[in-house]
């Protein structure tokens, strides 16, 4: 902790311009830049170690920035089209720190099926091998391919939106299913 707190001290230079090239108001550059360091510290697990720590604030210090003018936007107190500044700073953090998140969840729901769904659901569904496929490999039914298929999109489906597995959502047949 101590050493990503000492490479957050070496980034606020550099982070206070970003900040500045933002706001353009030193005071408001000054708010940005601690809100952008509580936040971090705040979410420090959300940080991948050997991930850049730099890329990772910057894109914290983008999102408060946005939504700041999103919310300004919307009382019609910023003259700026939310497009314009959008597009200052590359991609989105919020997209990727979703998509990451999401891909984290997955993970660990694959990680607490059965073994016997995990290996369905990589050779299927990671691998894009057909059901028939699978089912030689394995040596089971092609109908046992597809009920342990089911029961682990199930059960991902509902760690997901972390909701009981009596009511899931049918999910659409793919071209393996058919």
């Amino acid at each position: 902790m101590d050493e990503i707190q000492s490479r957050m001290i070496q980034l606020l230079p550099r982070l206070r311009r970003f900040a500045l090239a933002l706001t353009g108001d030193k005071d408001k550059a000054d708010d940005l830049v601690q809100d952008t360091c509580e936040r971090a510290l705040a979410h420090l697990d959300q940080w991948k170690p050997g991930t850049s720590l730099d890329s990772w604030m910057y894109r914290i210090a983008q999102n408060i920035w946005v939504d700041h003018h999103r919310g300004r936007r919307a009382q019609g107190g910023d003259q700026r089209h939310l497009d314009e500044i959008e597009d200052v700073v590359g991609i989105d953090g919020r997209n990727v720190t979703e998509s990451r998140l999401t891909l984290a969840a997955v993970t660990e729901g694959i990680s607490r099926l059965p073994a016997d769904q995990q290996v369905l659901v990589a050779m299927v569904c990671v691998e894009g091998i057909s059901y028939k496929e699978a089912a030689g490999i394995l040596g089971i039914p092609i109908g046992t391919v597809m009920s342990r298929l089911s029961r682990a999109r199930q059960a991902l489906y509902a760690a997901l939106i972390e909701t009981p597995m009596a009511d899931p959502v049918p999910l659409r047949a793919t071209s393996r299913e058919r």
